[in-house]
């Protein structure tokens, strides 16, 4: 069956052992681990795929060496654990789909001579943590070398600096590859399905039945289910109270602003890390498909289904890159914003639900509630994804289904278009393509751009790569059923420039009713 709605809907008709809430990038790890380990999935997603905090991130796959340097300053083995695992599967992200993902080269310039030892050494620790997985060996920078690199960055003062690397990759796009592949494998996946209520035992309350509604026709369903797993990110406590009132919240919501400025604030293929704000947060500076991304910020928020930036956030991330940059950016330069809601564990309960977000540990936590037998997993982050979703399976296994857990395989599952093998055929058989096209198709579809190329491959857009053949695709293959969800998620370049895909959207309007 294509990756579309009308052949999801067909699935319903068998058992499911195993319901999953939430389409972001966990409850997509979820769905794929189960599917491979031989469950029957449903997938329920209330928006589209990874609407929320899963396409909003920084783009980055990464250890975080902001936490090494918490786990090191406060001896705390927690922080040094989730380094440790979130190195050890930044890797396994890029090789499973990497025409999403790849090495970025991030510097770190240092302004005194005790900066340069003091970073040196944090990325040779950064470096031996990731052992065999490593990407590239990080390195000392010279002033002169690092005008090559980064042309813009304003060296007054600068002493040097220390050059390392994580990965970057297409966030939204990543989650859909993980759902393509868990649907390919048996699940049912549908987005715009909204959860409304669970049907529970009169006599042991555990879950028995989920109900929910088909967000474009109002059609519900209630469906059977032998266990629930809820991966809902920021919104894990509204499942968690729907499944047992009695529980007590467990988790914080921090907003992470970003801003988009064009490629020229910041030529070449090198980001930059900030290492010092006024408030403890770091900043990064990175390059991204044709323009430069600007982020992030660490901020209490109220939980929201549309986060908006304010205009004291552009006004602080537009300070600290023109503090870096030659070239001086003002706010009519902003080409988009975007604000992404990271939903941060509680170790405590409701006492100390007012925690400085910046002072959370980003790692995760599987609850099994004794009464619903609702499996919730809490917190974590993009690059653990796999790693979460494993755990959850193994806690579902022991402490709901009270069997031996079986074996993860999703460690070398290559995603839907990651048949990297297939690219040098892909060039051969689209050499009369324009470069940019070219580049697009691949870089979005991987291996599925092959099904593209007899389509229509006029523009959409004289400044865009887009090309008309691509709305009918996202539609019957990739579950697209607005503007956003192809604008925002699907391509990004709503993330990226505004202006584009609004001129986009009224040009071609009549590809959606929405």
């Amino acid at each position: 069956m294509a990756f579309n709605r009308p052949d999801q809907f067909k699935k319903l008709e068998a058992p499911f052992d195993l319901c999953v809430i939430g389409g972001g990038a966990t409850g997509a790890g979820v769905a794929l681990d189960a599917t491979l380990r031989g469950y029957r999935v449903l997938l329920l997603e209330k928006g589209d795929f990874a609407a929320q905090t899963s396409s909003k991130s920084t783009k980055l796959v990464h250890g975080g060496v902001r936490y090494l340097e918490q786990a090191v300053k406060k001896l705390d083995w927690q922080q040094l654990k989730m380094v440790y695992k979130a190195l050890h599967e930044r890797k396994v992200l890029l090789q499973n789909a990497p025409f999403l993902a790849h090495p970025l080269a991030l510097l770190t310039p240092c302004y005194t001579w005790f900066d340069r030892i003091y970073y040196r050494i944090g990325m040779w620790v950064y470096d031996q943590i990731a052992g065999k997985t490593n990407l590239e060996p990080s390195s000392g920078l010279s002033p002169s070398r690092m005008r090559s690199l980064c042309p813009n960055l304003e060296m007054h003062h600068v002493r040097g600096g220390v050059m390392y690397f994580d990965g970057q990759f297409d966030d939204a796009r990543y989650a859909l590859a993980i759902l393509q592949a868990a649907e390919a494998a048996g699940a049912c996946v549908l987005n715009y399905a909204e959860l409304n209520s669970f049907v529970q035992s009169p006599t042991t309350e555990k879950i028995e039945e989920v109900c929910w509604t088909d967000v474009k026709s109002g059609q519900t369903y209630q469906i059977p289910v032998k266990a629930v797993i809820n991966a809902t990110g920021p919104f894990t406590d509204y499942v968690r109270a729907l499944a047992n009132p009695n529980l007590m919240p467990r988790m914080k919501v921090s907003r992470g602003a970003h801003i988009v400025l064009s490629a020229d604030f910041w030529p070449g293929a090198t980001a930059l890390l900030i290492p010092k704000t006024d408030d403890g947060r770091v900043i990064f500076v990175i390059p991204w498909r044709e323009y430069v991304l600007v982020g992030t910020t660490d901020d209490p928020d109220d939980l929201s289904e549309s986060p908006e930036i304010s205009p004291d956030e552009t006004d602080y991330l537009l300070d600290y890159f023109n503090r870096y940059s030659k070239k001086k950016a003002l706010k009519s330069d902003v080409s988009a914003t975007f604000v992404g809601q990271r939903p941060l564990l509680q170790a405590a309960l409701a006492s100390d639900l007012a925690t400085d977000t910046k002072s959370l540990v980003r790692d995760h936590e599987v609850e099994v509630d004794g009464r619903s037998k609702l499996v919730s997993i809490m917190g974590g982050k993009w690059t653990t994804y796999r790693v979460m979703a494993a755990d959850t399976l193994d806690e579902l296994e022991r402490e709901v289904l009270h069997q031996s857990a079986s074996s993860c395989q999703t460690q070398d599952h290559v995603l839907m278009g990651g048949l990297e093998r297939e690219k040098p055929r892909f060039i051969t058989e689209t050499g009369s393509l324009p470069a940019d096209i070219q580049s697009h198709l691949w870089s979005t579809y991987g291996s599925q751009a092959f099904e593209l190329l007899a389509g229509d491959l006029t523009r959409l857009h004289p400044e865009l790569p887009y090309v008309v053949g691509e709305l009918e695709y996202v539609q019957k293959n990739e579950m697209a059923t607005c503007w956003d969800d192809v604008l925002i998620r699907r391509w990004g370049i709503g993330l990226r420039n505004e202006r584009l895909a609004e001129e986009i959207r009224a040009n071609k309007k009549e590809a959606f009713a929405s």
